[in-house]
């Protein structure tokens, strides 16, 4: 997970690096189409598998959510801090644990309702609006948060179905073709100098997601989530000392405040899920 933070953090020093240069559509798109030699080793299980209607129509809406949301965080990126980007970032848990009780019938005990109640805080904390200028950046990190949240429970509903390499390789392309149009509507020809660090973003984000991956086969998300904390300090650190980001103390204040919930919010879940697994000490052990 520190690793994955690195590569995360990496991956926003390369966008703001690139800034205006090209339209957030197209650098999304050139990030993802350009990624697509990485899906390479998933063929044989994309060959193997059969989706069915319902899942073609999961990916499809996955798809869609997620182009739109990638584009709005690329432009966010290139409008407000890399530390407000992180911290925002931490929101999309929140807003999964909201939509999965809306729309999936999940419950929602009174201490994950507080600790909800405590991230939005910390997102409020972070805009601090009334107390200075908000420009479009602010609000296309909201949507953003959004958009993944509905990105992330459409892989939930998927999760069990197929494996995690079809998921991957689903989203991958039908992201790529939910921008494609976005793009060509915005084209600006690249330089070489662009699509290379475009393929060096693709590569950065594909490292980040396997050794993600690794660390959640390693460890339960209890001892994961938490470490996620050190992003933010990259992050604060990468903005202050390459692009001369000034440090705002509100925004680290508010990352914290949403972190340490949805740390919380994973122990909680954590604890239950133990807790439905362990046998009554009546019952029979065979």
């Amino acid at each position: 997970m520190l690793m994955t933070g690195l590569f995360f953090v990496a991956v926003t020093a390369v966008v703001k690096y690139v800034g205006d240069g090209l339209p957030a559509a197209e650098a999304a798109f050139l990030r993802y189409l350009l990624g697509l030699v990485f899906l390479i080793p998933m063929i044989p299980a994309m060959r193997a598998v059969t989706l069915t209607p319902k899942l073609y129509k999961i990916f499809a809406f996955r798809g869609v959510v997620h182009s739109l949301g990638v584009t709005l965080w690329f432009y966010s990126m290139t409008k407000i801090s890399i530390a407000e980007v992180t911290s925002m970032n931490y929101l999309n848990p929140v807003y999964v644990t909201l939509a999965a009780a809306l729309f999936l019938g999940e419950k929602l005990a009174f201490r994950r309702i507080l600790a909800i109640a405590a991230a939005l805080a910390g997102a409020m904390i972070i805009l601090r609006p009334g107390f200075r200028e908000l420009n479009s950046g602010h609000f296309a990190m909201i949507f953003t948060a959004i958009l993944f949240a509905g990105s992330y429970l459409s892989a939930k509903l998927t999760a069990d179905e197929v494996s995690p390499s079809v998921v991957v390789f689903m989203l991958s392309v039908t992201v790529t073709i939910g921008l494609a149009p976005m793009a060509f509507a915005v084209w600006v020809t690249p330089t070489l100098a662009q699509l290379g660090w475009m393929f060096l973003l693709a590569a950065l984000a594909t490292a980040g997601h396997y050794t993600m991956t690794m660390a959640f086969a390693a460890a339960p998300l209890t001892v994961t989530q938490p470490v996620t904390f050190v992003q933010l300090v990259w992050a604060v650190l990468l903005g202050w000392l390459v692009f001369d980001e000034a440090i705002d103390i509100w925004v680290v204040m508010g990352g914290v405040i949403i972190l340490s919930a949805v740390t919380f919010i994973t122990l909680r879940e954590a604890r239950l899920k133990r807790q439905r697994m362990t046998p009554n000490p009546h019952e029979t052990k065979v």
